[in-house]
């Protein structure tokens, strides 16, 4: 690869961590990345190395939301291993299940997000008047943990954002609360898928690790500004990213 390769990556790799950090979705801008400087990498070996260049932006971002937001580690660390163990299935199936039936059911959950988030203003940054019980949290959290993250292991785009409309529609938290959370869970969705995709061969090791060091660095810089500026500028982000998730998906679909 020559130096204005090397330049779309790098830059790609710090927006995917920014946008990933906020409201998920940097899957959709570091993947097309990838297949257009290397059209050569077979779309494991693309999803593998998108994984573990994910995995050190996630982790980051974890690490930032976790100094200043006090998280139910013992929910969320079993909900994360679940879906480790979800994503690994996940990818295990990608060969057999086809993938074109998939976009379209994508497509509609994220056009319904959006119409959430326009026609109900009030979730994700208005609290719930009622903290749910214990039980109510554990079932929410394992049970979106669990179906998102095999869809993650099988497709992966917009894993974060259906994590946060999980917990901030079902949970009634705040969308930076929410965002905190799916990345917890998502470490691990993460991890599970590219455990399975190690053990394939399939990972680029030295290209995705170059990468994670500016995926880091937009993940930092994501999460230090959703704590920073709130509720309402995480959903704004979001609908901006779910829109141009919805428009991406379509042209890979029907363009």
């Amino acid at each position: 690869m020559d130096a204005a390769d090397w330049v779309v990556l790098l830059s790609a790799a710090t927006a995917a961590g920014w946008v990933d950090a906020v409201v998920g979705g940097g899957g959709l801008i570091l993947l097309p990345a990838l297949l257009l400087v290397a059209p050569h990498l077979a779309p494991q070996a693309a999803l593998a190395t998108n994984k573990l260049t994910a995995i050190c932006g996630t982790s980051a971002a974890v690490v930032t939301f976790a100094r200043r937001i006090r998280l139910q580690w013992k929910v969320l660390i079993p909900a994360a291993a679940t879906a480790a163990v979800l994503a690994a299935c996940g990818a295990a199936a990608v060969s057999l299940i086809d993938k074109s039936l998939f976009i379209p059911i994508v497509m509609v959950a994220l056009v319904a997000v959006a119409m959430t988030v326009t026609l109900r203003p009030q979730v994700g940054t208005t609290l719930a008047q009622h903290r749910p019980g214990a039980r109510r949290t554990v079932i929410v959290v394992l049970g979106s943990a669990a179906v998102i993250g095999f869809y993650d292991g099988i497709l992966g785009p917009g894993t974060g954002t259906f994590l946060i409309m999980s917990f901030a529609t079902l949970l009634g938290t705040g969308f930076v609360r929410s965002a905190a959370m799916a990345k917890v869970i998502n470490l691990g969705s993460n991890l599970g898928a590219l455990a399975f995709f190690a053990a394939t061969g399939h990972v680029w090791w030295s290209l995705g690790l170059t990468m994670a060091v500016c995926n880091v660095a937009g993940a930092v810089l994501g999460s230090r500004t959703a704590l920073a500026r709130g509720a309402g500028f995480v959903r704004a982000v979001l609908l901006i990213v779910v829109l141009v998730m919805v428009v991406r998906l379509g042209w890979q679909q029907f363009g």
